[in-house]
């Protein structure tokens, strides 16, 4: 599928403020299934300094800093990429892989921090780990169909909702309300997984629905380590696991680290701030029936 994105934020202030740094995570992923044909950035006002950087997960971050006052600041994102269908799980996952619960010694030390708890000290949730044990004891310990089970057995207890604002939900808060948007079902996937050995990590990006929504919005889910099939991605808000109308734009084992805009501004006692935004996206041609590797 190839596909042109606009992505706009417009933030106002009720009196001039100065911007702190601000670190901008809008570039579409430019790797593994998915080819970025073009982006451009644009920033108002201009930043004294604008660069790009690796982020620790690969992906690739812009930072801006600024000078002087605003009582403005846009960020647009143009972008068009080309999405493929990646080879069948199934077919590339390795033998030892298949089975659960993994040893964790056997894997890329590369991921260990794709392993880690959500708790401080690096626990995991505890009502995670047990809905984990519940879709592991339906799921004959192979790691695909405990992946399955664990999505409908999320999708039965929890009710998707959008939510605009706030950082994702711990599992146990998930859980006990019974509802969560797309970022709170995405953790707790990811914290599920995490519990039995599974390297799990946050994605945020687009999820280009047919038809097309009166208004997009960014979508988030998880992206699950397979070994012998390498990253591979699952919604818990959709269907399981994700095709070419997925649109990855920012990875990392901690979900706050996946914003698309996130920094600072200080002014006078009592200055308020307004955001608007508008994502756009046009369909340029349909989906592909395979990946280049």
């Amino acid at each position: 599928m190839r596909a042109r994105l606009i992505h706009r934020f417009d933030y106002r202030y009720s009196k001039p403020v100065q911007l702190g740094p601000h670190r901008l995570c809008l570039r579409p992923r430019p790797h593994g299934f998915q080819r970025l044909i073009d982006f451009r950035l644009e920033v108002s006002p201009d930043p004294s300094q604008l660069y790009e950087l690796m982020a620790a997960g690969g992906d690739t971050i812009t930072r801006a800093r600024f000078l002087g006052d605003t009582e403005a600041f846009s960020v647009v994102a143009t972008s068009e990429v080309e999405t493929f269908t990646p080879p069948l799980i199934e077919a590339c996952l390795d033998e030892q892989m298949a089975q659960l619960p993994l040893a964790i010694g056997k894997l890329n030390p590369d991921l260990l921090s794709n392993l880690q708890g959500w708790l401080p000290n690096g626990q995991h949730d505890a009502a995670a780990a047990d809905l984990a044990q519940e879709a592991l004891i339906g799921s004959d310990g192979r790691s695909l169909n405990f992946l399955q089970q664990l999505i409908e057995i999320i999708q039965d207890r929890v009710k998707y909702t959008q939510r605009h604002v706030g950082p994702a939900w711990p599992a146990g808060r998930t859980l006990k309300e019974r509802v969560g948007s797309c970022r709170d079902l995405a953790m707790l996937m990811i914290e599920s997984c995490r519990s039995l050995g599974l390297p799990a990590r946050f994605v945020s990006g687009y999820h280009l629905v047919d038809p097309a929504p009166e208004r997009y919005d960014l979508h988030a889910w998880a992206e699950v380590y397979l070994q012998g099939a390498g990253w591979r991605g699952f919604d818990p808000s959709g269907k399981g696991a994700v095709d070419d109308r997925y649109i990855p734009v920012a990875t990392s084992s901690r979900s706050d680290l996946t914003a698309a805009v996130s920094g600072t501004f200080s002014g006078p006692p009592g200055v308020e701030s307004e955001l608007d935004w508008l994502i756009s996206a046009e369909i340029l041609s349909g989906s592909s029936n395979s990946a280049r590797l």
